[in-house]
């Protein structure tokens, strides 16, 4: 996954939605953080250095100073909406696996250079097509009344009020997708998957 940026709104309290894209792909996955991570996170992307080091400095130059290193970071779990970490550290040949935080294990990532996977399940349950002319076709077919093509054929049952539901926070989360609010996005995203169960 490559970082696409930080997105906020003005409702968000302070949090900052992280916005991870595929890098062969047309998902991307917003992560809500904190505002000291995003802080982090932008200052390294940016090449700016504070006159001190800050804690995710100070965390690259102790690991440096034992001779090891971030080998890869990997987002390997969700469970409740809270997403969890790995980072891979490389020491001499042996590598070490430490769970951390999703938003401190990217700001350790990117002063390291080192890759970014998310696991296959959580990109299938969390994460959002950014592929405009899908999300078209799935739109026209509801306003024609069709299925879309990955629907299965025959007859429809008339909607249930749940499904009404769903159909509506889709078309929401399309809209929140073109504003690029993420962290809308993200909150509408994770209202669908509970009513999917």
């Amino acid at each position: 996954m490559d970082i696409l940026g930080l997105s906020t709104s003005p409702s968000s309290g302070g949090a900052y939605a992280l916005i991870l894209n595929e890098t062969e792909g047309k998902r991307r996955l917003p992560i809500i953080i904190g505002t000291f991570e995003a802080q982090a996170i932008a200052l390294e992307l940016e090449n700016i250095k504070p006159p001190r080091p800050m804690t995710h400095d100070l965390m690259r130059n102790i690991i440096q100073s034992f001779d090891t290193f971030v080998k890869e970071v990997y987002i390997n779990e969700l469970k409740e909406g809270t997403f969890y970490a790995q980072i891979v550290y490389d020491n001499n040949g042996d590598s070490l696996t430490q769970d951390s935080r999703p938003s401190d294990a990217i700001a350790l990532a990117i002063r390291f250079n080192a890759p970014i996977f998310v696991s296959d399940h959580i990109i299938e349950e969390a994460g959002i097509e950014s592929d405009p002319h899908t999300e078209q076709q799935e739109d026209d077919a509801a306003v024609a009344g069709t299925e879309s093509p990955s629907a299965h054929s025959g007859e429809a049952s008339p909607p249930t009020s749940r499904e009404s539901r769903i159909k509506m926070l889709e078309k929401k989360l399309t809209t929140a997708i073109a504003e690029e609010d993420y962290e809308k996005a993200a909150k509408i995203r994770d209202e669908l998957n509970r009513l999917k169960g």
